[in-house]
């Protein structure tokens, strides 16, 4: 919003305070221009009312408890003419506590059944106002009994959402007993009969504003009765007859404005109405596809009439209503708000079309349909971005509300459409979205937040925004003590907190503290705040730094405690994903051990293995996998059930996402590095689902399968169960055509493991005493495996460079061999003492191929550079590698491959050596 803010000034002594007059409009803050210390409670008693007025309800009850004097100011009836109970759970007891500053309470706005049953219990006889959404479960008993407690009532909306157990008894009630009624707008109807209609035409006589919008059926010649309205709507109403209406309500002599968007009106009704009605002066038809089909039909025959539809230009059309035909283009609400003298008659149409068109727009983009892009870039999103300039608190939120909406293309998969995203942005969208979120008022607060948060989705979007201060700004707002609030700034914190460059800003503004209160603020009962505050700290602790910072302020025990005790899915699974990455970053800092010892999270993430949502095993999966890198958790996992919960989800995942056939598989190769879990896989049905996997078509479940049954083959019992299960050509087929390198080098170690003589002996006596060896034949698969084996170390050879190496020794010439033979990913892997030392006893093997092998796979966990190469290259130092190495690289009848990989190796050796002696 771009008008300036005029301030009040109220002085004392030489102290000036200042405040605003508009607290919807810029901060709302007070700033002594002195820095002196100021004595609050000396306040004049009217500056204090003022401050207060600024405040929402619970921050001036919080205020009003400071001093007896501010208690007794808190209760100014001036402080409680409006209340807004929609942020909370409003019962009988709550109204009973509020009815003593309520006894000139004129305008309330409530959401839901139960506090539509408290109000009467706040005994606000002067009541001139309800307006109530979420309004289903509202029943006539409910309705009647809230009108008959308030004669004065003059304006009653409950909607946008249906009103499914209000009948027709109940809107006669209100005809009966609310005799002052002007406006009434009521949604979802299921049948406005004659009688009620008739009803209110003979006992409201003041009623100027009539809605019955997205009703099943209302009596449309009954309403050609009511001779005081000035303005209708039957916006998506059905089953209307517009022979009757075109035929009727032309006779209406105060029709002002007539609203029939999202029905079926045809262009002969609309004709009619506007032609023959003296006194109408605004039609409105958006989103009216059987007007809209008709390319025939002309609005420019009917002079000073306006037609609002989606087929001519609105701001032009809105123009128009004024003398002064300058007041053209996207400004025209702007202007006429700014207007110095204001027509009383084009006021209330202008204010009555704020309304309706904040309605429709919202109507429209929840619906969204086809063919209307063309219409939001050009004028859809400006007038919701001129809405929200309203001076009208419940137009600006449902215009707030609208540009949340229709950016989305698929809630579930949090798609938008950029296009719309940068329209907004380009016409100050961000800037007017954020200067509402910092107003004082809870309800635009929060529809703020949440078309920050969406349109947040667009990168370019988000980097506006945080540009123009919104991290700061939502980052505060997530410490509202209103969940609404809360929950919509901890959405927008996730959705920025996708973008890399937004971490490190939302972690300083104290986002990431804000986060984690949020969690224990709001532990049960608040699922959308708990999902958001999770999958936003889930996103920052992908970065080390911001990982530390979710530590520090308790983020380990909040998720952990969400995952124990948490039903909700979507909240699972984000704390889930959270407590992954936190335990991503074993070798920077400590939180995966953290997380592993946190009371409780070994067990919740192996229980929510076990979930019906495939959102949650998958990410469950992903977290023990991660933890699985430390050795603690590594055994406290199995301690806690999870070969048997990893296994089984293992085996039921065959036609799951990619993603959690990757975790699964990823879970049961990080627990297999203990030769003990291993074992235990492999005895609980592990070798099987893996193998399967290992067929996946995805490359990324190809390098999970291949690690986790390159660790299983080690045991004999377990290579044997491999190749009893049909995994030698899994494995093969992995060896030689996947896309991963690292997932044909795995396969090619856990056929070497498979067959360098250990699993022989094995073979003879079965996998196990309780079952019967398959009958495999072993040569067979032997002579498949070593043939794929050579013909994968082949592929990282280079003939000529090899030629080069075995004729010189020179450092350039075995570098050019590394190089060719270098897997970068491979430099990951860490190994045991165990692994390295069968490695380098396979370079004594009768065959050459594995001795090639062996040779291969040393070189590429010693090359420098590697993650754990000087650690690899102590274990082999500790188990007398060089003397081997050095043997194989002289051996006569060794394959060329494996002697100059061996010298490779050696030289590797030799670096290490020299570097950690420096």
């Amino acid at each position: 919003m771009n008008r300036r803010v005029r301030q009040k000034v109220a002085k004392k002594s030489k102290e000036k305070v200042e405040l605003p007059s508009n607290p919807e409009i810029g901060d709302a803050g007070l700033c002594p221009d002195s820095n002196e210390d100021v004595d609050w409670t000396s306040l004049p008693d009217d500056t204090v009312i003022q401050l207060f007025s600024c405040l929402n309800y619970r921050d001036r009850a919080s205020l009003s408890s400071t001093c007896k004097t501010w208690r007794v100011l808190g209760l100014s009836s001036c402080l409680w003419i409006s209340l807004d109970l929609r942020a909370h759970k409003c019962d009988p007891g709550m109204a009973v506590s509020l009815a003593s500053r309520c006894v000139n309470l004129q305008k309330i706005r409530f959401r839901g059944a139960e506090s539509a049953d408290a109000i009467i219990h706040l005994q606000a006889r002067n009541l001139r106002e309800i307006s109530g959404d979420y309004c289903r479960k509202i029943t006539d008993a409910t309705l009647s009994m809230i009108v008959a407690r308030h004669e004065a009532l003059e304006t009653l909306q409950l909607g946008p959402d249906f009103c499914e157990k209000v009948s027709s008894d109940a809107i006669k009630a209100i005809a009966f007993c609310c005799p002052k009624l002007k406006k009434l707008r009521l949604s979802g109807l299921r049948d406005v009969s004659a009688d009620v209609i008739n009803a209110l035409a003979k006992h409201c006589p003041n009623l100027i504003d009539i809605g019955f919008l997205d009703c099943l059926k209302v009596d449309e010649a009954a309403l050609g009765n009511v001779v005081s309205v000035h303005f209708l709507s039957v916006a998506g109403t059905s089953n209307m007859k517009w022979g009757v209406v075109s035929h009727l309500w032309h006779k209406l002599p105060k029709l002002i404005g007539l609203d029939v968007s999202r029905t079926d009106i045809d262009p002969s009704a609309v004709s009619r109405l506007l032609s023959l009605s003296p006194s109408l002066k605004v039609l409105c038809a958006m989103n009216c596809p059987v007007l809209e089909e008709d390319s025939t039909f002309s609005v420019n025959k009917y002079k000073g009439k306006l037609l609002l539809a989606l087929f001519n230009d609105i701001f032009k059309g809105l123009a128009s209503l004024f003398a002064d035909t300058t007041k053209m283009g996207k400004n025209v609400l702007l202007e006429w708000r700014n207007l110095k003298t204001k027509d009383k008659n084009v006021n209330e149409i202008m204010n009555w079309l704020e309304w309706i068109l904040s309605h429709t727009l919202l109507r429209t983009a929840e619906s969204n349909p086809q063919g209307l892009d063309v219409f939001w870039l050009k004028l859809g999103a400006p007038i919701l971005l001129s809405l929200m300039q309203s001076s009208q608190e419940e137009v600006q939120e449902r215009a707030a509300t609208g540009l949340a909406t229709f950016v989305v293309i698929d809630d579930e998969n949090a798609s938008i459409d950029c296009g719309r995203a940068e329209a907004v942005m380009r016409d100050g969208g961000i800037r007017l979205l954020l200067n509402l979120a910092k107003s004082w008022r809870e309800g635009l607060q929060s529809e703020a937040a949440k078309a920050i948060a969406n349109l947040s989705v667009n990168a370019n979007v988000a980097k506006a925004v945080a540009e123009e201060g919104g991290i700061e700004i939502l980052a505060g707002l997530a410490r509202s003590m209103n969940r609404l609030v809360a929950e919509e700034a901890a959405g927008g914190l996730w959705n920025l907190s996708v973008g890399e460059e937004h971490k490190g800003a939302i972690a300083e503004a104290g986002g990431v503290k804000a986060l984690v209160d949020l969690i224990f603020k709001w532990s049960s009962g608040s699922d959308g705040v708990l999902e958001r505050a999770a999958g936003a700290l889930a996103n920052l602790a992908a970065d080390d730094k911001c990982s530390m910072e979710v530590a520090l302020a308790g983020g380990v025990h909040a998720l952990v405690m969400l995952a124990r005790n948490c039903k909700f899915e979507g909240v699972q699974e984000q704390a889930a994903r959270a407590l992954a990455n936190l335990a991503a970053h074993g070798d920077s800092n400590s939180n995966n051990a953290a997380v592993g010892q946190e009371a409780g999270a070994l067990e919740a993430l192996v229980q929510l293995t076990r979930s019906l949502h495939e959102g949650v095993r998958q990410e469950a999966a992903g977290a023990l996998w991660n933890l699985s890198f430390d050795d603690r958790n590594r055994e406290a996992i199995a301690a806690a059930g999870g070969v048997e919960a990893l296994v089984a989800l293992a085996q039921s995942c065959a036609n799951a996402s990619p993603g959690l056939q990757e975790r699964a598989a990823g879970a049961l190769w990080g627990l297999s590095v203990s030769e003990a879990n291993s074992i235990a896989i492999g005895q609980e049905g592990g070798v099987a689902p893996l193998i399967a996997l290992a067929r996946s078509e995805a490359e990324d479940v190809h390098e999970t399968a291949a690690g986790a049954l390159w660790n299983l083959a080690f045991n004999p019992g377990n290579a044997l169960r491999i190749v009893e299960e049909g995994g030698v050509p899994a494995l093969v087929d992995l060896c030689s055509s996947s896309v991963s390198k690292m997932a044909r080098f795995m396969a090619a170690l856990a056929l070497a493991y498979m067959f360098d003589g250990r699993m022989d002996e094995f073979a003879l006596i079965g996998t196990s005493t309780e079952s019967i060896s398959k009958s495999v034949n072993l040569d067979g698969a032997r002579r498949m495996a070593l043939k794929h084996i050579e013909a994968f170390v082949l592929t990282f050879t280079d003939q000529q460079a090899f030629a080069t190496a075995a004729a010189s020794s020179a450092p350039a010439a075995l570098a050019q061999v590394t190089e060719r033979a270098r897997i970068q990913e491979a430099g990951h892997l860490r190994c045991s003492g165990a692994e390295i030392g069968r490695f380098v006893a396979m370079l004594r093997n009768p065959s050459s191929i594995l001795k090639a092998c062996a040779a291969f796979a040393l070189l590429q966990f010693t090359i420098p550079g590697g993650r754990h190469a000087l650690h690899h290259a102590s274990l082999m130092q500790s188990a007398g590698a060089a003397r081997v190495l050095r043997a194989a690289a002289a051996a006569a009848t060794a394959p060329l491959e494996a002697k100059i990989f061996a010298r490779i190796v050696l030289r590797n050796l030799e670096f290490h050596h020299i570097e950690s002696s420096i």
